[in-house]
């Protein structure tokens, strides 16, 4: 069965990352009420998404969230802090409702496959990228990563189809960014990207984009430096996968 999602699939699927947090209240007549689609969608939509079924899929989100703080002791405390908390929290839990188990095993494959991975981000996003060079430099894989606009253009056109290149990018609409995806394609170097933004030209440009989710707002609206969270939580993630994969691989 293909694991593409059709239209009305993929409307629900947004409808269900929008209401994650209200969804396990939902029966799944409730829900294919509240989203207006049929409830053989929603089965097909979350076989697709890797879930054997409604009850597996509310299964996992109630574990999911016993994995977090209980913060109801900040009911009778300041109202603006108890927010701040519930938008972090919110931005952890809907994250990780979004990996795409899938999408992870082959972004994991394309890495393990690559002679060098090379990493590319602008901003505050460099921050996850040094990150994530170091560990995967401390896994033994050849990694490298760079941030001078001229630099990643020149670089993108530089590289061979042995090697992978990881995108972070949290509105995924950078323009070197894109202009450094758009030359990996013509060149067949395979790309992945960290994002926020699934519906961006990264993503779309990318083979595999693991998407995590933005809150709205900010509390620094005159800037921009709006949340990485959702990028260090897909980041860590990704790290922690492959070197289990590779664990796994030596054992053999």
């Amino acid at each position: 069965m293909s694991t593409k999602l059709s239209d009305s699939e993929q409307y629900l699927w947004n409808y269900i990352e929008r209401n994650i947090i209200e969804i396990p209240n939902y029966s799944i007549a409730e829900l294919s009420v509240e989203a207006a689609v049929s409830t053989a969608t929603i089965v097909r939509t979350l076989k697709k998404k890797g879930y054997s079924g409604y009850a597996d899929f509310k299964y996992k989100l109630k574990e999911r969230r016993k994995l977090h703080e209980d913060f109801s002791q900040f009911d009778q405390e300041d109202e603006g802090i108890r927010f701040v908390i519930t938008k972090n929290e919110q931005e952890v839990m809907r994250t990780l409702s979004m990996i795409n188990i899938q999408k992870l095993e082959e972004a994991i494959r394309i890495i393990t496959a690559s002679r060098r991975l090379i990493l590319f981000a602008r901003g505050f996003s460099e921050m996850v990228a040094q990150e994530m060079m170091t560990k995967f430099q401390l896994t033994e894989k050849y990694c490298e990563f760079f941030t001078d606009p001229e630099i990643i253009k020149i670089m993108s056109k530089k590289l061979s189809p042995e090697d992978a290149v990881l995108f972070i990018s949290l509105n995924g609409e950078t323009p070197e960014l894109v202009n450094a995806a758009q030359n990996c394609q013509q060149h067949n170097i395979a790309t992945l990207l960290l994002t926020t933004a699934g519906e961006s030209t990264l993503a779309a440009l990318s083979d595999v984009a693991l998407v995590g989710f933005k809150s709205d707002g900010s509390f620094f609206p005159d800037y921009e430096v709006r949340s990485r969270l959702p990028l260090t939580i897909l980041s860590r993630i990704l790290l922690d996968s492959y070197a289990l994969r590779k664990k796994e691989t030596q054992k053999k």
